[in-house]
């Protein structure tokens, strides 16, 4: 079987295309990071496809790349995002940034639904006679319902994607295509991993139970559970520990 992961260079991607690929699937990995998406890749016996997930051609090129290597792919994983950190109005009383906002919106939420859309069109009109004919995991956040200061950005876009979760799943019925969102919380992600370790510690000690920071892993272990579940559909899940974010 075919899959698609987004984002799967590094963190909860790459953690999920070993999940996908340990269980036998052919995985592409689109991501703009060349060198982590290329030795990823090799290691599953996959392939890397440079892909912009805010541009629509890029996306087309990418999924057309995907199938002519591995045949029409079942299962999608979006993990591709950008988390920056920016206040409504700042200390100098500048206002947000709309670039950094409007870029944010464009890989998180449009990105996500534009990968989501066009996979689905492909899925669709493959000839497959299961129960599911495809599942797609796109990847929200608890940012969508407590996002902290100068995550306005951020839990705006994640927001967006729990949103699209049920309509998009609705839409995708009749196609017997599922769509669900996992929203974690706080992971040991590459950009946490940068934070210095008393920082890591700090938020890890946030999370009730377990406390400590999210394991890429347990993110594939919940991806593959949707994936194996038929009647998993137009749920976003949190995964969080019990964590509900504090204002900073």
């Amino acid at each position: 079987m075919a899959a698609v992961v987004t984002g799967g260079a590094s963190g909860l991607g790459q953690a999920t295309a070993r999940m996908l690929a340990r269980n036998g699937a052919k995985v592409a990995i689109f991501d703009l990071n060349d060198s982590g998406g290329a030795v990823t890749a090799e290691e599953i016996r996959g392939i890397y496809v440079g892909v912009d997930v805010s541009d629509d051609a890029s996306v087309t090129v990418g999924l057309a790349t995907a199938e002519s290597a591995h045949g029409t792919a079942r299962i999608l994983v979006n993990c591709a995002g950008v988390a920056p950190a920016c206040k409504t109005v700042g200390k100098d009383l500048a206002p947000h940034s709309y670039d950094v906002f409007a870029r944010t919106i464009a890989i998180n939420l449009i990105g996500t639904f534009s990968v989501a859309s066009k996979f689905a069109a492909r899925a669709a009109a493959a000839d497959i006679i299961d129960e599911d004919r495809a599942v797609i995991i796109n990847t929200a956040s608890v940012a969508a319902y407590e996002a902290q200061m100068g995550q306005t950005a951020y839990g705006a876009s994640k927001g967006g994607v729990v949103g699209l979760t049920l309509p998009m799943a609705r839409d995708l019925a009749g196609h017997r295509i599922r769509v669900v969102s996992i929203a974690p919380g706080v992971f040991l992600t590459p950009m946490v991993a940068s934070f210095p370790q008393h920082v890591q510690d700090a938020l890890g000690a946030q999370v009730p139970h377990p406390s400590r920071l999210g394991r890429p892993e347990e993110y594939a272990q919940l991806a593959e559970a949707i994936i194996t579940n038929p009647m998993i559909n137009g749920e976003t899940i949190r995964i969080d520990g019990a964590i509900r974010m504090p204002p900073r």
